[in-house]
C-alpha cells in the first residue's frame, strides 16, 4: 500500500468512527454464540425478492440447527411468494416456522428484527441498507447484508460508524461478496500476494452484459410503487449498475491490493441506447480509470473498469491483473509468466455462496470473530466514486468523494408510504432526468 493512500485510508476510517466513539465504551458484548442461548439459530429475512429468498434457502440448507423465524418486505406479494417457495423446498420446508410472522410495509424490517430473530438477512434495495443495519445493530442482532451496502458517501460513512458499535457488541456481520469465500479466488489471490507474477501494475475489471428486467407501469400504480418495483433504474434505490453489479469486480481488485481503496478516479460514461421512460435515471455504460493513489500522475497501480448494459454487445465478467513478472486471469484461476506461458491453474471446486453462509453461521454458533463490513464498505465506496466521476465527467479523489459526496438517498425519512413522492419524478415528457457529464454536480 502506498504511503499516501495508506494515510488516506486511515483518515477515512478514523473520521467515520468519531461519532460512534463516545458511546462504545458502555456497549455490552454478547456473551453467548447468539441471543437466547438456544442451539437453534432463528433467521429473519428483510427483502423477499429472488436474491433474498436464495440467500435464506442456502442458509437453511447449512449444517447445524436453523429456523426461518420471520419474513418482511415492503410488498406483501413478495413476502407470500418467498414463504411459498421456502415452505415447499425439499431442503428448507422443515426449517420454516414463520407463518405467524409475515410482515409487509416500509416498517417490515423493524417487525422482523423485533420478532425474536438471532440473525437478520438484509436484502432490500441497497438505498435502505444503512438504516436497516443501524436498527439491527441497535437491537443486538447479527446481520448478513447483501451488496451493495449504500448508494452514496453518507451511507458509507454511516455503515462504518454503525459497524464500530457492532464490533463492540460482538455481532457477526457478513456481506454478500461471495468471491471472498470461493476456493479458486482465495488460492489465486494468495499466490498473487505472495509474488507469483510480481508486483501489481494494472488491473482490468469487467461486468459487460445485457440490460436486466423491466417491469411495466401498471394502472393505478403510484410513482413510489413503480420506482420500488423498478428499483434497478433509480439511484436513490440502486446506485446504478456500476454499483449494483460491477462492485464485485472492484472488490476483487481491492482484495488483491490488501483491501486498499483507489484514491483517484476519472472516467466517461452515458446512456447510449437504454433510453425511454422505462429506464429511469441510470447510465447504460461506465468506463473508469482508478488509481491506487490520490494522484493521477503517480506510478501507482491502476484499475481499468468497464460495465455495460447494451444488448448484442461483447459480454465479459471477470478480473485480470498484469504484474511486473507475469499476468493473472483471476476469475479463471490461471497464472502466466512474463513470456505468456501458463505456470499455474486452479483445479478444484466449491459453491462460494454456500461456503459463505456456512462459515457465517458457524461463526455465530462458536462466537468466533466474523465481520466483513469495513472492507466491504471500502469496495462499496470505490463503486460510488466511479459513478460520481462518470456522472460529473470530472476527476475525483476518493477522500474528497467520501467527505463531500452529495446525498442520493433521502436520509432521516420517517413517513414512508406508497403515496409519498419519491426523491426523483418524471419530467413533463415522461422521461427521468439523466446525469450530464460536465454539468452534473456530485460534491457539496
Amino acid at each position: 500500500m502506498s504511503e499516501t493512500n495508506d494515510k488516506t485510508r486511515r483518515n477515512f476510517m478514523k473520521t467515520t468512527t468519531v461519532a460512534a466513539g463516545a458511546s462504545l465504551a458502555t456497549m455490552p458484548r454478547l456473551t453467548g454464540a447468539f441471543a437466547g442461548g438456544d442451539d437453534v439459530i432463528k433467521i429473519g429475512l428483510v427483502g423477499c425478492g429472488g436474491k433474498g429468498t436464495r440467500d435464506v434457502k442456502q442458509a437453511l440448507a447449512t449444517n447445524g440447527k436453523v429456523k426461518l423465524w420471520a419474513l418482511g418486505d415492503a410488498f406483501e406479494d413478495k413476502v407470500k411468494k418467498s414463504h411459498d417457495v421456502l415452505k415447499k423446498g425439499k431442503q428448507t420446508a422443515d426449517h420454516v416456522d414463520c407463518t405467524d410472522r409475515l410482515f409487509h410495509g416500509f416498517d417490515a424490517y423493524k417487525k422482523v428484527i423485533d420478532s425474536g430473530v438471532d440473525v437478520v438477512f438484509l436484502v432490500t434495495t441497497p438505498g435502505f441498507r444503512p438504516e436497516h443495519f443501524d436498527y439491527a445493530v441497535e437491537k443486538g442482532k447479527h446481520s448478513f447484508m447483501q451488496k451493495p451496502l449504500a448508494v452514496d458517501a453518507r451511507g458509507c460513512r454511516k455503515l462504518l460508524e454503525t459497524n464500530e458499535i457492532a464490533k463492540k457488541k460482538g455481532l457477526k456481520v457478513g456481506v454478500g461478496f461471495q468471491r471472498r469465500h470461493d476456493p479458486k479466488y482465495n488460492e489465486i489471490i494468495k499466490r498473487i500476494q505472495d509474488g507469483a507474477v510480481g508486483d501489481p501494475v494494472l488491473f482490468r475489471a469487467y461486468w459487460d452484459g445485457n440490460t436486466p428486467w423491466v417491469r411495466p407501469r401498471e394502472d393505478g400504480q403510484t410513482e413510489m410503487e413503480y420506482q420500488m418495483r423498478n428499483w434497478y433504474y433509480f439511484n436513490w434505490l440502486c446506485g446504478d449498475h456500476i454499483l449494483e453489479q460491477h462492485i464485485h469486480n472492484m472488490d476483487v481488485c481491492n482484495w488483491v491490493m490488501h483491501d486498499e481503496m483507489p484514491g483517484f478516479a476519472q472516467c466517461k460514461g452515458g446512456c447510449e441506447v437504454r433510453k425511454g421512460p422505462d429506464y429511469g435515471e441510470t447510465f447504460d455504460h461506465h468506463q473508469v480509470e482508478f488509481v491506487y493513489s490520490t494522484r493521477w500522475d503517480s506510478g501507482a497501480p491502476r484499475m481499468y473498469s468497464s460495465c455495460r448494459h447494451i444488448k448484442n454487445t461483447w459480454k465479459q465478467v471477470g478480473e485480470y491483473m498484469h504484474g511486473t513478472n507475469g499476468f493473472a486471469m483471476i476469475s479463471s484461476g490461471r497464472l502466466f509468466d512474463a513470456k505468456g506461458e501458463e505456470i499455474w491453474r486452479f483445479d478444484g471446486g466449491g459453491n462460494s455462496e454456500e461456503i459463505h453462509k456456512q462459515s457465517y453461521l458457524d461463526a455465530i454458533r462458536k462466537n468466533e470473530e466474523f465481520n466483513e463490513c469495513d472492507r466491504s464498505t471500502l469496495s462499496n465506496m470505490t463503486a460510488v466514486l466511479g459513478r460520481m466521476a462518470t456522472y460529473s465527467g470530472q476527476p475525483l479523489r476518493g477522500d474528497q468523494a467520501m467527505a463531500k459526496g452529495l446525498d442520493v438517498y433521502p436520509y432521516g425519512q420517517d413517513d414512508w408510504s406508497w403515496d409519498k413522492t419519491p426523491p426523483v419524478t418524471p419530467q413533463e415528457n415522461g422521461l427521468y432526468k439523466l446525469p450530464v457529464p460536465g454539468t452534473t454536480k456530485v460534491l457539496s
